[in-house]
C-alpha cells in the first residue's frame, strides 16, 4: 500500500510584519523544541482560508538574531515537526541588476552559497546522506508564487540567483561587482542553508526575494544603508501578505506528493550502512529523515 499523501500544511518563513494578515484564523504562538536547539522564536500556527499555516519569524520577533546567529537546522526541523509540508520563504535582498529596482520581487530559482560559518546539514559522521540541489527551489512552488504574482499585479521576475554571503556586513563594491559578473541577480543572507536544509527535510522549498536596495554597485544610487532597507522592507512587507494570502489557497490544493520529488528527495540519499550508524545522531533526525530510517517523530512542544 502507497504511503497516505499528508495534508497540505505551509511554512513561512519571513519578517514579523507578514504575520499580520488579515482572515489568519485559530491563531496561537507556540514554543517548539528540536533536538537541534530551540528555532528563532516561537511559531505562530493557524488557518488561512481553511489552510493549516505556521509562521517562523527567522529573526524572532523585535530582529534578536544576525544571520550568522540563526538556528538554521532548528528552525527547518521546527516546521517539519510541526507537520510543515511546504515551505515559502520570504528575504529582503539587495539587487544586482539595474531591471530589478527596489519594490521587486524575484522568485529565484537558483543560489550560490558564499557563507562559511554555518551548520549546513542534518547529516554527517555516523550518518551520511547526499541530497541533490540541482534544482533547489520547487518548480510547483515557483509556478503558484508567479501565478499570484500576477493575479496582484506586483512587480516581479520569475527565476533568478541569489547570492548568499555570510553578512552580517553588507558588499564591498568589489564583492557586489564579482558577484555580478559571476550572473547573480540578487545577494542576500539568510537563504544559505535554509534551501539545503529544506531538501534534507523533504520538504518544498521556494524563495521569494524582495529587493530593498541596490547593494552598492549602482553608480546613480547611495550606498546601502540600514536606513534605507529598512524604509523599503516595511513596505514590500504589505506586498508579501497578499503575497501569502494569494498562494495559500493554490497550495492547499495539493493531492499528490510533489511531482518535483520535493517530498522524497531522501530516496537513497543515505549511504551509511545501517549496522554503521551513530544511534544518537539517527535519533535526532526523528522529524526530518523519519520517513526513510523508519523513525516517528517525537512530539512538537
Amino acid at each position: 500500500m502507497a504511503d497516505p499523501v499528508p495534508e497540505p500544511v505551509i511554512g513561512i518563513i519571513g519578517g514579523s510584519g507578514v504575520y499580520d494578515i488579515e482572515g489568519l484564523e485559530e491563531a496561537e504562538w507556540r514554543e517548539v523544541r528540536t533536538p537541534w536547539g530551540l528555532p528563532s522564536g516561537e511559531l505562530l500556527f493557524g488557518r488561512l482560508s481553511g489552510v493549516r499555516v505556521v509562521f517562523l519569524p527567522r529573526h524572532d520577533r523585535g530582529h534578536r538574531l544576525s544571520p550568522t546567529d540563526l538556528p538554521y537546522r532548528a528552525n527547518i526541523d521546527a516546521l517539519k515537526r510541526s507537520g510543515c509540508t511546504e515551505i515559502i520563504s520570504l528575504s529582503a535582498v539587495g539587487s544586482l541588476r539595474a531591471e530589478l529596482p527596489p519594490g521587486s520581487f524575484v522568485i529565484v530559482d537558483q543560489f550560490i552559497d558564499r557563507t562559511f560559518a554555518r551548520q549546513k546539514s542534518f547529516f554527517g559522521a555516523g550518518c551520511v546522506a547526499h541530497v541533490s540541489m540541482a534544482d533547489p527551489v520547487c518548480r510547483r512552488l515557483g509556478d503558484a508564487l508567479e501565478q499570484a504574482c500576477r493575479d496582484l499585479g506586483l512587480p516581479h521576475r520569475r527565476g533568478g540567483t541569489y547570492l548568499a554571503m555570510e553578512g552580517p556586513q553588507f558588499s564591498t563594491r568589489a564583492e557586489s561587482e564579482l558577484y555580478r559578473a559571476w550572473g547573480c541577480d540578487v545577494v542576500g543572507m539568510t537563504n544559505m542553508p535554509e534551501a539545503k536544509l529544506a531538501r534534507e527535510a523533504e520538504l518544498c522549498y521556494a524563495t521569494v526575494a524582495m529587493v530593498t536596495d541596490y547593494d552598492c554597485w549602482h553608480p546613480e544610487h547611495d550606498h546601502v544603508t540600514v536606513e534605507l532597507v529598512v524604509k523599503v522592507l516595511f513596505e514590500n512587507a504589505a506586498k508579501a501578505r497578499a503575497l501569502v494570502a494569494r498562494v495559500v489557497p493554490a497550495l492547499g490544493e495539493r493531492r499528490t506528493l510533489c511531482h518535483a520529488g520535493c517530498h522524497t528527495a531522501l530516496e537513497n540519499a543515505i549511504v551509511t550502512a545501517p549496522e554503521k550508524r551513530d544511534p544518537s545522531l539517527v535519533a535526532r533526525l526523528d522529524a526530518v529523515a523519519g520517513r526513510v530510517l523508519g523513525l516517528e517523530a517525537r512530539g512538537e512542544a
